[in-house]
């Protein structure tokens, strides 16, 4: 057994390669899932959509954990390219619509075909689909993913018809992690990864950020993204 203390290692390190193994553990569960999924003949029940929902949730949070812990080792670097954003926002909704329709959630998209941005398609796609997901779990009925030019920007906006943000989240400077609401499930991390990836996009002098406010044209949380 190593003698090396605990603090010599660091917490950070540990807490890197325990979600290395949760991530190993979840990609089992999932290939479990699918071998039980082809057991059953159509209609498939229900749960398996579920379940196939929240471990691909669970594997999109650690993904955000790890690469905000190589970011802090200055060990990540963008990949970045051309995109065209309605294929992006596509994206989205097919990783999105069987939870939505689920619940009983109408999410609609908006966005001109000549949109094109350039930025790492996998972390946006990924922070988009967590912000959309916390926007379903707080609307009444509707949300709506849209995407414009704006000066110098790719605007990226998720609105929702719910009660809005709560202070804290309008409040808050994203660079730094909230003080989660664990009582609510608000732990503030798809904000705080989506602020931190944002920050990595450069175009000259200009450097990704988002917003958040409750000026939602569906009356209830607005958030955006800005791309240079």
């Amino acid at each position: 057994m190593s003698n090396t203390p605990m603090s010599s290692i660091g917490f950070s390190t540990i807490l890197a390669s325990s979600v290395h193994d949760i991530k190993n553990s979840l990609t089992a569960l999932q290939a479990l899932l699918s071998q039980l999924e082809s057991v059953y003949q159509d209609p498939k029940p229900t749960e398996f959509k579920q379940l196939e929902f929240e471990t691909n949730r669970m594997n999109n949070c650690l993904m955000q954990l790890l690469i905000l812990y190589k970011i802090d080792l200055s060990q990540f670097n963008l990949s970045i390219d051309e995109y065209s954003v309605a294929d992006m926002l596509e994206d989205v909704v097919a990783q999105q619509s069987t939870l939505l329709s689920l619940s009983h959630i109408e999410l609609i998209t908006e966005c001109h075909d000549d949109l094109f941005c350039y930025c790492d398609n996998a972390l946006i796609t990924n922070s988009l689909c967590t912000l959309v997901n916390n926007a379903q779990r707080y609307c009444h009925s509707k949300v709506l993913l849209s995407a414009v030019q704006e000066d110098d920007y790719v605007v990226f906006c998720i609105e929702d018809d719910g009660n809005g943000y709560p202070e804290s989240l309008t409040a808050s400077d994203h660079k730094q992690l909230p003080q989660a609401d664990l009582a609510n499930g608000n732990t503030g991390l798809g904000l705080f990864f989506t602020e931190t990836i944002a920050q990595l996009h450069i175009k000259g002098d200009k450097r990704g950020f988002i917003t958040t406010d409750n000026n939602s044209q569906l009356g209830g949380a607005r958030f955006r993204l800005y791309l240079p």
